[in-house]
């Protein structure tokens, strides 16, 4: 091994030096302040636990996403986490159990085997919500304010939030009458908006026109608020309960709208994000200039039932890592105080005021070293008393 080799962090890997660090803690801070007031109670989950728990609820794809190693103690498989909301669910249902609605907080690093995208770290630092016991338009309007909220504190000048439904495809699907195999299919060819691959699944598979015709305009209902009463009218002979998940979104967008005007929504009734595990609403927040979602969230009122306790539950996570990467966060100002030691008490006393004030004071053994470590600012003794002045 070099010695390059020996410094050298794993592809997806990175560390956070302070000029990134004190601007993400800062955010960090303040998102977990601005949940608090809203109600929510901050936890801190563990950074592993036994997979048993951790891989239960969100499917496949977090399984995948899931560092495992073996427990010396007890010899059982721990997984570090790659997701928080499977350990949000298990407080709820047993460490943390109340009767009545249960907001959960939290912020901290999760850590995947492999990035979700080719510019993503896999060590990502998450905060996010998790409104647990109450079903409903008006739950999920709190979440998707929250979310807005959130990116106001972030700095973001332009919101932009994407709204799609899982219920709109389960509800077509459930009147799709193929193998199971040609489902999985076409859930990939829409996941992938595979136009010319669906028009032929379906000229081999449908021969109910109505049906047909859904399946088609699927991948093209997307876009602004109009083509919710596209939606409406293709779903109306097909399948009630896609227009009732149509009607939920307009209810959503509806609150969105009156109290965050400035937000731009986006609407995609093809959305497939985490459909294994989430059953309504699903949202994703973006950035202009970043590709990736910086913020996503949903419901999955089933997610608490391998714990034993079912329950609604939606929520949603922050990505502060990649917004720390659009530039907009800062930190304070590099202002920085210098002090010469004399070793009096007297001198100690007046540190110890100014660092109580929140200034940051460091001591150097003579003045010339104090320009080095980047101070503006020095405490001298003028007229037998300390005093700040300029460097």
């Amino acid at each position: 091994m070099t010695y390059a080799d020996r410094w050298l962090l794993p592809d997806g890997v990175e560390e956070i030096l302070p000029a990134e660090a004190r601007p993400i803690e800062l955010l960090r801070r303040r998102l977990l302040e601005l949940y608090r007031t809203w109600g929510y109670d901050m936890v801190i989950p563990p950074l592993l636990e036994y997979t048993d728990s951790l891989l239960i609820g969100l499917g496949r794809d977090v399984d995948l996403l899931t560092f495992k190693v073996t427990d010396q103690l007890s010899g059982r498989t721990l997984g570090i986490r790659a997701d928080i909301t499977p350990q949000i669910a298990r407080m709820d249902a047993h460490s943390y159990k109340r009767d009545g609605a249960n907001r959960l907080c939290y912020a901290g690093h999760v850590v995947h085997t492999k990035p979700k995208n080719p510019l993503a770290t896999r060590t990502p630092i998450q905060a996010g919500v998790e409104l647990y016991g109450e079903p409903g338009l008006p739950a999920d309007a709190e979440v998707v304010s929250l979310l807005a909220e959130s990116l106001r504190t972030a700095g973001l000048p332009r919101l932009h939030i994407d709204l799609g439904h899982v219920g709109i495809y389960r509800a077509l699907m459930a009147k799709v009458d193929v193998e199971p195999a040609l489902k999985d299919a076409f859930f990939a060819m829409l996941q992938r908006k595979a136009v010319a691959e669906i028009e032929q699944w379906v000229a081999d598979n449908i021969s109910t026109p109505a049906i047909a015709k859904v399946l088609l305009a699927l991948p093209g209902l997307a876009g602004g608020r109009e083509i919710l009463a596209n939606a409406r009218a293709l779903f109306a002979a097909v399948a009630s309960d896609a227009v009732t998940a149509v009607d939920q979104l307009a209810g959503i967008a509806d609150v969105i709208e009156q109290r965050y005007p400035e937000v731009e929504l986006y609407f995609d009734l093809g959305e497939l994000r985490g459909y294994h595990y989430l059953t309504g609403l699903v949202f994703a927040a973006f950035a202009p200039g970043y590709g990736n979602p910086i913020a996503s969230g949903g419901r999955y009122d089933h997610i608490g039932e391998v714990f034993g306790r079912r329950r609604p539950a939606t929520g949603f996570a922050v990505d502060i890592t990649a917004l720390s990467k659009l530039g907009l966060l800062s930190a304070d100002k590099g202002i920085l105080i210098g002090v010469v030691n004399d070793g009096s008490d007297a001198q100690w006393a007046a540190i110890g005021a100014l660092r109580a004030e929140g200034e940051r004071v460091v001591s150097a053994e003579s003045r010339a070293a104090l320009a080095g470590l980047g101070c503006d600012r020095e405490l001298v003794k003028q007229d037998e008393q300390y005093r700040v002045v300029a460097l």
